[in-house]
């Protein structure tokens, strides 16, 4: 049988619902692995270092993760109201998206499959 009405099941999954403040980016053409080593770098990480960190690095991941991480920043400054200067990231993950499967013309009539990544990129803040 059923545990009680919808609008109390679903007061019941809000209320233990993640308030720190976070930014997400959808549909990266970057692969998991390639961001993965950019996100570890910064994991724990105050944001100011976090982001001096991500502007200096070589890797294209640094980009797309250097205007995410400015984004969370920018949450959680107008959202919740914190100091930028208590924050650091506490959570930062990547998800495998979607592939992308194109065809490169080979010797003799062969096709080769080129499988572009993409990638669900979350970063999460918290206050110290």
């Amino acid at each position: 049988m059923a545990k009680g009405h919808r609008s109390q099941a679903k007061r019941q999954r809000n209320e233990n619902k993640d308030t720190r403040p976070s930014a997400k980016i959808s549909y990266a053409r970057v692969s998991v692995t390639k961001a993965s080593f950019v996100l570890d770098a910064i994991r724990g990480k105050d944001v100011n270092s976090a982001l001096a960190l991500l502007q200096y690095n070589n890797r294209y991941a640094s980009s797309v993760i250097y205007k995410l991480l400015a984004s969370a920043v920018a949450n959680a400054e107008n959202n919740n109201g914190l100091k930028r200067d208590n924050l650091y990231v506490a959570e930062c993950f990547a998800n495998k998206g979607p592939t992308m499967k194109r065809i490169h013309p080979r010797a003799q009539g062969r096709a080769y499959r080129i499988e572009k990544r993409t990638s669900h990129i979350t970063v999460v803040l918290d206050e110290r």
